[in-house]
């Protein structure tokens, strides 16, 4: 297959991806899911206020161009190249937030600067769902981050 007609394809299928997946899944929370999450993650673990889990992990880029190479590889990571991917996932593994192709030169404190999670936050249009733990009222909600994986 042609690039052209490979990348037309691509355009094509997340077209439709979004059409059938986007109103219901491919979202924000509303107030009224940040209300739910809330709920069930103060009952089932005690975390009153966290809406999510937040972490990046990272991908192999196999067809880096030899001139970006330096850029998205880590010395910690060995030599290959890869591309971060910062995701945001439910309890139900609703992944409400997906921010991929950062350098992999960063680490996760730096693609959270550059992501656009907290571009309502900054610019005053979150959701203002309060929540109290240990009688203490919080006007935003948390992420839970590192090690949130069951073994």
């Amino acid at each position: 297959m042609g690039a052209t007609t490979a990348r037309d394809n691509l355009v094509h299928f997340c077209n439709v991806v979004m059409e059938l997946y986007g109103r219901e899944y491919l979202r924000q929370p509303t107030y009224t899911d940040m209300e739910k999450l809330y709920a069930h993650h103060e009952q089932k673990h005690g975390f009153p206020g966290m809406i999510g889990s937040i972490d990046c992990t990272n991908f192999p880029w196999e067809k880096c161009h030899h001139a970006f190479k330096a850029q998205f590889s880590r010395g910690d990571h060995g030599s290959d190249p890869f591309i971060f991917l910062e995701a945001i996932a439910s309890q139900d593994l609703w992944i409400w937030h997906a921010f991929f192709g950062v350098s992999g030169m960063n680490n996760d404190v730096n693609v959270l600067q550059q992501s656009p999670i907290f571009n309502d936050l900054k610019i005053g249009k979150a959701p203002d769902v309060s929540f109290v733990a240990n009688d203490v009222t919080y006007k935003r909600e948390y992420y839970l981050t590192d090690g949130i994986y069951p073994e």
